[in-house]
Formats: structure tokens, C-alpha cells, sequence
């Protein structure tokens, strides 16, 4: 009588498993490497907690990203919508500080509002996430157009670009704590616990199979537009932050739909949904912006004087700031 041997199964380290974490640590901690040894005062507590502050934006852009595209869909908007939140805070605001806090709170309603729409006509009308924020995206960009005249009107306040310029200084080993890394770290802290709630989990099997969740009682439709209401929410506070650091500009949301993306494939998220973490995506933002970083860092002055061609492109988000109108009062 013969005697069947069990097979053992291959050993796996957890962080490799599909859409884990590990590759993506590898990398950012390579390219932290590459950058310190170009430039090692990269490396200072002062100008990383700067650079991550910096990095704010497009790592909640990514957060938010995550959600949709976790749940099986696209959203295209963030991008024109960002454009259209600095637009409008600094037409609403005008230089006036009391009104600050007021457009703040506006501005997150709209970006709300902007996800549910998007959310409802992608499930309820049934129309594909990838035109439906499209057509967000091009409803956005002729709105803000149209309603500015072409040219950015009004100013933002002090008190709003605090939001994405100042710091808490004389901190320990730190030496300074932008408020835009603070506002990240509430965020990202939020948006873990929220992935590792039932809401989380349900969402993560819609993506994967929206038939068999649907058959288990989930209400898909609720859960994919919820997830497009917490993209809309994150633009709304990356504008808030982006505004206050670079001011009023057109191109203030330009290319930035396609860098969060960018960023949710490269921290391990499936592009089809049903896998990868939210840490994986925002750690693909951070490791974005290091590369556009060493690339920076490695630019050679191009010949005539013309600017180096990897230093004025390489980061779409970063490097278009040219503001086209100046802020009252600013030289």
C-alpha cells in the first residue's frame, strides 16, 4: 500500500505577496540612498521633513486614488478638480482672512459633491468611471475658464497658505514640522484604519468580484460611489495644500490625475481592483517624487543656457508652478 506524501507548500515573505509593501520599501530606500549620495544634505531631518511636506499633495492624491481604483474603477478628475479648488478659494477669499475657514469648509463640500456625481453616473447610469471623470475633468476645466475669464482673479490669505508654507519650527531632532506632513500623517493614519475597517474589506471585494459581492448582500454601487466622495475629499485637501504652497494658478492640477495614478500602480495596487494597501499607494507617491528628486539632483545644465530638459519636466506637479497672476501684495 502506497503512502501519499503531503506536498509543503513555498514559503512566501508576507511583504511579497501580491500587492505587499516590501518592493516598494526597497526601492524608496535605493532611491533615498542615490539622492543622499548626490546631495547629502538631502538627508538633514529639516529638509526631509520639507520634502515630505512638499509631498503632501501628491501622496493624498494617491491615497484617494487608491480607493476608486481598489474598488475596480478610474477617477480622472483630481486633477482639473485641484485647478479649480485654488481658482475658486482665491476668487472666494479675495485677501480676506475671515473667510478663510468658511472657503476651506466649501471647498471640501465641493470636492464631496464632485465624487458623489461622479460616483452616482458611474454606478447608478452606468456609464464607465473612465468617461464619466473624464467629462468631469473637461466640465471642470471650461467652468473654471469661463467663470474667471481666463485669468485667475483674487488672492489667497495668509492664514490659507499656512496650510501649505509654514511649519512648526525649533522641533527637536526635526528642527521643523510643516503642517501640510501633519495634516498627512492624520490623513494616512485615518485612511489605514479605514481600510482595515468592515468598509475597508467590502471594499476590496467589490473590486475583486463585484458579482459575488453583489450576491453577499454588498450594495456595490453605495460602496464604489463612496469611494469616489473619499477621492473627491482628498483633492479637495491636496488643493488646499498645493494652493498655499505655489498660489494661484492655472496649472496648479496639471498631470496630477495621471501622477496619482502612477503612483497606486507603483506601490503594487492592481489596475483591474481587488489588491494592494493604501500604504503601498502613498508609499508609491513618496517614491515617486524621490525619483523626480534624484533626476533633479542629476540634471546637467543643457548647453545655450536652456534649461536642462529632466529638470523642467520630470516632475509634472512640481515644476509647473509658474504662477500666471501674483498675489496682491507680493512683490
Amino acid at each position: 500500500m502506497q503512502t501519499v506524501q503531503p506536498r509543503s507548500l513555498p514559503l512566501r515573505m508576507p511583504g511579497l505577496r501580491p500587492g505587499g509593501v516590501l518592493p516598494i520599501l526597497a526601492i524608496l530606500a535605493v532611491l533615498l540612498v542615490l539622492v543622499g549620495v548626490r546631495q547629502p544634505d538631502f538627508l538633514a531631518p529639516s529638509s526631509l521633513m520639507s520634502f515630505l511636506g512638499r509631498s503632501a499633495p501628491i501622496i493624498l492624491l494617491a491615497a484617494g486614488q487608491y480607493f476608486v481604483i481598489v474598488s475596480g474603477e478610474f477617477d480622472l478628475s483630481v486633477g482639473s478638480l485641484v485647478t479649480a479648488q485654488v481658482v475658486v478659494a482665491a476668487r472666494l477669499i479675495d485677501g480676506d482672512p475671515a473667510r478663510t475657514w468658511p472657503v476651506v469648509l466649501l471647498l471640501l463640500a465641493f470636492g464631496a459633491v464632485v465624487g458623489l456625481v461622479n460616483g452616482l453616473i458611474t454606478t447608478r447610469l452606468r456609464v464607465p468611471s473612465f468617461i464619466t471623470t473624464l467629462g468631469m475633468f473637461l466640465i471642470l476645466v471650461g467652468a473654471v475658464y469661463l467663470w474667471s475669464d481666463g485669468a485667475p482673479k483674487g488672492q489667497l490669505s495668509e492664514e490659507f497658505r499656512r496650510f501649505g508654507r509654514r511649519a512648526i519650527e525649533d522641533v527637536p531632532v526635526l528642527g521643523r514640522l510643516p503642517y501640510a506632513l501633519l495634516v498627512l500623517l492624520i490623513l494616512a493614519a485615518l485612511a489605514v484604519l479605514l481600510m482595515r475597517s468592515d468598509f475597508g474589506r467590502t471594499l476590496v471585494a467589490v473590486g475583486d468580484n463585484p458579482r459575488t459581492a453583489e450576491l453577499s448582500g454588498v450594495r456595490v454601487w453605495r460602496t464604489r460611489t463612496v469611494a469616489f466622495i473619499l477621492s473627491g475629499l482628498a483633492a479637495a485637501v491636496a488643493a488646499i495644500l498645493l494652493g498655499g504652497y505655489s498660489g494661484v494658478s492655472f496649472q496648479a492640477g496639471a498631470g496630477l490625475e495621471f501622477g496619482a495614478i502612477t503612483a497606486v500602480v507603483l506601490g503594487g495596487v492592481a489596475l483591474g481592483g481587488g489588491r494592494g494597501s493604501v500604504v503601498g499607494a502613498m508609499l508609491g507617491a513618496l517614491t515617486l517624487e524621490l525619483l523626480f528628486a534624484l533626476m533633479n539632483s542629476t540634471a546637467s545644465p543643457a548647453p545655450s543656457g536652456r534649461p536642462s530638459r529632466a529638470r523642467s519636466s520630470c516632475s509634472p506637479w512640481r515644476s509647473r508652478q509658474p504662477v500666471l497672476r501674483r498675489d496682491k501684495g507680493n512683490p
